[in-house]
């Protein structure tokens, strides 16, 4: 085999593992942003507020949303957003897994969920774990402001809240980035290895 014809082939097989993780990720949903993806699933703009610095979207409905930092929203009550919020989502309905709290007389309770049954009634049910409110659907129409809150104090503990800079490199990238070098090294050895015996030909 020509050494051509072999660089010619290192270059294909680079082209094909840079596409794999494109492949992989493939069952990602998009949209605009999470807002618009609240409303195709029935559900108010609102809930989450224009402090969302990005979000993930599977194909299980399972969302993650990034927060610029961590913040404090009005809505009926004030609601406490984390840097990091994990959720499910379907149709009218948005489970709660960790990053969203709701004041309630002062004491400040994990939300476990949000739904919407009926869009016609007007009404959003919150489920804040010891009881469901029913709340205005008007009040979640558009994402509200939200404050910087650094430290919030939660059920006797402190619930740490760090702000998380821009720098942040997430696990999967190290893994795409290190794939890359690997490959790119190998292909440039052989290139050397190539060019070697031309030469001493």
């Amino acid at each position: 085999m020509s050494l051509m014809s072999t660089l010619s082939f290192s270059f294909l097989f680079l082209i094909l593992v840079l596409l794999i993780p494109y492949t992989m990720t493939s069952n990602e949903y998009t949209y605009y942003s999470v807002h618009d993806g609240l409303r195709s699933y029935g559900l108010p703009a609102g809930l989450f507020p224009n402090n969302v610095k990005s979000y993930t979207l599977d194909e299980t409905g399972f969302l993650e949303v990034q927060m610029h930092h961590p913040c404090l929203a009005q809505y009926e009550t004030r609601v406490f957003f984390n840097s990091v919020v994990r959720t499910n989502l379907s149709f009218g309905q948005l489970k709660v897994f960790e990053g969203m709290y709701q004041e309630e007389l002062f004491i400040w309770l994990p939300v476990k969920g949000i739904i919407v049954t009926d869009p016609s009634s007007g009404l959003i049910i919150i489920d804040i774990g010891l009881a469901y409110k029913h709340l205005s659907l008007f009040d979640f129409d558009n994402p509200p402001s939200c404050i910087y809150q650094g430290i919030l104090q939660i059920s006797g503990r402190k619930e740490l809240a760090e702000y998380r800079e821009e720098k942040f490199v997430y696990e999967n990238e190290w893994i795409f980035l290190c794939w890359y070098l690997s490959i790119f090294i190998i292909i440039l050895w052989n290139y050397l290895h190539l060019c070697r015996h031309e030469f001493i030909r």
